[in-house]
């Protein structure tokens, strides 16, 4: 089938003309250079501190030794602790100002399984604030701060231990069967909408709530360069309530249960680039609270930059949701490649009626996808259904601008999931697209409005005529 016989009842269908581009061409050249020159990674003093001089060693548990080591350097003013070749068994790290925990070359942190190793720190879990087990690596509060190198960050995550906590365990290493987030994730649904204190809110043993592999919680002027990421027992990178944060040359590879690759979350000016990400869910996923936690702060992610980056296993390549309560403005994602038979969409919006919030002014270009399972765009309004309960609040998603996205095998070009009652999706341009080898062109349902379409290319796959 001609392509040219497909388009033209496509635009006809969604009602599109000419899509103006003034919008896009201006936000890339004066919004994209502004946000860009506000993210300025770390610099860091010429001083060094060695683990071993503080008694790590491979053959025991090493986290006394390695805080030990990060304090130090933080109160002497800063400067890089290093973590030698070979592989450091340890708990939960926390960085402290001026600090880069730098892994040398062949150097492996394998995280502990023990639960004592992992105390309870001020954290948010899916978007919903608490007191759990402390992420394998965090900070609260502090400036300056970097995890960088060649090496290993090594969540030691499986079956066997934090992901049985994902189900009812039957395993030695945990035979509580409360001790499952089908316990302590309900549990904690019903604290938010009761809207109990924060400091009320400890999970920890026996409510199976899985840790954070990195988690910078209300921190300033972050680097997160080079090392790789593998096992974690949940999101990989979560940085909260963080400001002028970059994300460079880093290697996601979880194939877990919620296995994020970096999920900032109400964060503002953000660089995520050169990454490498194979997750187990979404690739990256833009976050900014759930429901009333959301609505009770209403600090919104904004500001952030995804470029050069290899998308293969995940969800999502590039997401905005689904805690996403307190909304979300400016995203610029451009030249990446997206490509495997297990990533199902490429661009994915999703929230529901009880996040509400404004998603607008998505931008996105030169991105290439080779496959995906479902829709290279992916607009769902009414995702997670089940937990919405009753609608307080309906989310809009507007300004949305796909230019030079190319796919060579989807389900769907584009597939938009709407509110039924009233229209919410607005302003969805695609410009100089070529989506090939769809089964369906597009999958549309609920109300909305403005989807244009220009110089947009859908042929379907052979099977498909």
């Amino acid at each position: 089938m001609k392509a040219s016989r497909l388009i033209l009842p496509l635009i006809a269908l969604l009602g599109a003309a000419c899509a103006p581009q003034s919008p896009s061409d201006r936000a890339w050249k004066t919004i994209y250079p502004e946000i860009e020159s506000k993210i300025v990674a770390p610099t860091f003093p010429d001083k060094t501190y060695d683990i071993r001089d503080f008694g790590a060693t491979t053959d025991a548990v090493c986290h006394e030794a390695i805080n030990a080591a990060i304090a130090k350097c933080s109160a002497e003013g800063g400067g890089r602790v290093v973590v030698p070749a070979g592989t450091w068994t340890t708990g939960a790290l926390t960085l402290l100002s001026n600090v880069d925990l730098h892994l040398e070359e062949g150097a492996v942190l394998l995280f502990s399984d023990n639960l004592d190793h992992y105390p309870l720190v001020r954290t948010r879990w899916e978007g919903m604030d608490c007191y759990n087990y402390s992420p394998m690596i965090y900070a609260f509060r502090q400036e300056n701060i970097a995890v960088t190198g060649k090496g290993t960050i090594d969540g030691g995550a499986s079956k066997a231990n934090w992901w049985s906590m994902v189900w009812n365990s039957d395993t030695e290493w945990e035979k509580d069967r409360r001790n499952t987030q089908r316990y302590g994730r309900p549990l904690l649904m019903e604290w938010m909408i009761a809207d109990k204190p924060i400091e009320e809110r400890r999970m920890g043993h026996g409510y199976g709530m899985r840790p954070q592999l990195v988690s910078p919680f209300e921190c300033k002027n972050i680097l997160v360069e080079g090392v790789t990421m593998i096992r974690s027992p949940f999101w990989n990178l979560h940085p909260v309530f963080c400001e002028n944060l970059t994300v460079r040359g880093v290697t996601f590879n979880n194939e877990g249960p919620n296995g994020d690759g970096c999920d900032p979350e109400s964060c503002n000016y953000v660089l995520i680039e050169d990454c490498h990400f194979n997750t187990g869910d979404d690739c990256i996923a833009i976050k900014a609270g759930r429901d009333e936690d959301a609505h009770r702060i209403e600090v919104p992610s904004q500001n952030i930059i995804v470029r050069n980056c290899k998308m293969n296993n995940g969800h999502g390549g590039v997401v905005v949701g689904s805690e996403i309560g307190s909304g979300y403005r400016n995203l610029f994602v451009e030249n990446c490649d997206m490509d495997s038979p297990k990533l199902d969409r490429a661009i994915r919006i999703k929230t529901n009626a009880r996040r509400g919030g404004v998603i607008e002014h998505i931008y996105v270009r030169n991105v290439r996808v080779g496959q995906c399972k479902e829709a290279v765009l992916k607009i769902n309004l009414i995702y997670d259904q089940k937990s919405v309960g009753d609608a307080t609040a309906y989310p809009t998603v507007q300004h949305v601008y796909l230019e030079n996205v190319t796919s060579k095998k989807s389900r769907f070009g584009i597939c938009v999931t709407a509110l039924a009652d009233r229209s919410n999706v607005h302003d969805i341009y695609l410009k100089d697209c070529t989506f090939e080898n769809v089964e369906q062109e597009q999958s549309i349902s609920g109300m909305c409005d403005g989807i244009n379409l220009e110089n947009v290319t859908i042929t379907l796959a052979q099977s498909a005529e």
